[in-house]
């Protein structure tokens, strides 16, 4: 064999093996491309599960009373169908209930909305964001009392995706969206539990606290119809003994719940016998959930920590296997006087969440995203209204929608 032919043979094994190893090459990716593809419908599977269970578990503990009348065909109407749909609903599961409510959560957090959102479109108009559009939207996420550690977070996360490219309004808005429900899920996740819900086969105890003022009375009151109606065995302890009305108002929400309140009508009875009494009567009554309305204010926090310790104690002795929860009632319009409650209360009352109430008609429902960043409290469920049914379980998605809606 001459030098050509062996070039030649050289220059042809060569072609050969690349050919091969192109092929081969391909076929990797192909085979990479299949088990990619099962794993993303496994993936899309596992999520269609999982929020069916979540509807499921939502359906379960929701007003299933369908009385609201339907209204107008309207932009609010519209906006809530969307929000719906974006989180998987068929157009055969939406009921008037989920779009009267979306409605409520949408008006109620206008003032929010307006000092917020509006004001940072009018700023930009069709302009891109730049540094200066930064700044001003970090003081309208201050002043919607967001928090300092939620407004660093989110200001730190436009300023690096602004620095690899050109952001729009649109884009700001959608890419803002992101970041707070990031902020608003992470407690929320990091329990465990995307929804609070009863357990079945134990007894829950759900110790509701807070300040005097902050609508905790009449959230319990509320908290009892949606558990009712949910098919919960439900009672009600009235342990805010210190505050004669506080009994009187649970005794006319249990009537309107159909759920018995326990009390005791002496004047400033032991909160801790109260609770004592209503778990000896939900054993007997295989209750579900038992609510305990707690005293808002004694003479000084000592006590009050004191007293909700002596609650706890009780519990504990009495029944070992409850499932208690810690519920902070938090007013919103409170804003940042909130945000302080709230770390208080976490420091001596072993919180395990919070409700938030009178979205409705405040500039302040940002405290909801400082409360899960500073306090790291999973948001259990919020009011927006005075109605019985305008209480609902917490969900992320809705809330920043509701808050960030541009119309």
């Amino acid at each position: 064999m001459t030098n050509t032919d062996s070039d030649n043979s050289r220059e042809w094994a060569a072609q050969a093996y690349a050919l091969l190893k192109k092929r081969q090459e391909e076929q990797k990716q192909e085979l990479q491309k299949k088990e990619e593809q099962k794993q993303e419908l496994q993936k899309q599977e596992e999520q269609k599960q999982e929020l069916q269970k979540k509807e499921e578990q939502k359906q379960e503990f929701s007003n299933n009373i369908n009385d609201t009348e339907l209204g107008e065909f309207d932009d609010n109407f519209t906006w809530s169908a969307m929000v719906l749909a974006a989180q998987g609903k068929k157009l055969n599961q939406i009921s008037i209930d989920e779009i009267d409510w979306l409605t409520k959560l949408k008006r109620g957090l206008e003032e929010t909305r307006k000092g917020f959102v509006t004001e940072l479109l009018e700023k930009l108009g069709d302009d891109p964001l730049n540094p200066e559009s930064l700044d001003d939207l970090e003081t309208l996420l201050i002043r919607a009392d967001v928090g300092m550690d939620s407004t660093d977070k989110v200001i730190s996360a436009l300023r690096k995706k602004l620095n690899e490219e050109v952001v729009g309004a649109e884009a700001g808005i959608k890419f803002l969206k992101k970041e707070l429900k990031i902020i608003i899920d992470k407690p929320i996740k990091s329990s465990g539990s995307d929804l609070l819900v009863p357990k079945k086969g134990k007894l829950n105890v759900w110790l509701l606290v807070g300040v005097n003022g902050v609508g905790k009375t009449t959230t319990l009151g509320k908290l009892a119809y949606l558990s009712s109606n949910s098919n919960y065995k439900t009672l009600i302890a009235a342990a805010d003994t210190f505050r004669a009305a506080a009994v009187e108002q649970l005794k006319i929400w249990g009537e309107r719940s159909n759920v018995d309140v326990i009390s005791n009508q002496s004047k400033n009875a032991d909160p801790a016998a109260v609770v004592f009494d209503a778990i000896n009567s939900a054993k007997k009554r295989n209750i579900d959930l038992l609510l305990v309305d707690t005293a808002g204010r004694l003479q000084t926090k000592n006590n009050l920590m004191d007293e909700l310790a002596k609650i706890k104690k009780i519990i504990d002795k009495k029944v070992p296997d409850a499932i208690v929860e810690s519920l902070l009632v938090l007013d919103a319009s409170q804003g940042q006087n909130g945000l302080k409650q709230a770390k208080s209360f976490a420091k001596s009352a072993n919180l395990s969440g919070a409700i938030i109430t009178k979205l409705d008609g405040t500039s302040r429902g940002g405290v909801s995203l400082a409360v899960s960043e500073e306090v790291n409290l999973p948001i259990r469920f919020i009011g927006a209204g005075e109605g019985i049914k305008d209480l609902r379980p917490f969900n992320s998605y809705e809330f920043i929608e509701a808050m960030l809606a541009d119309k």
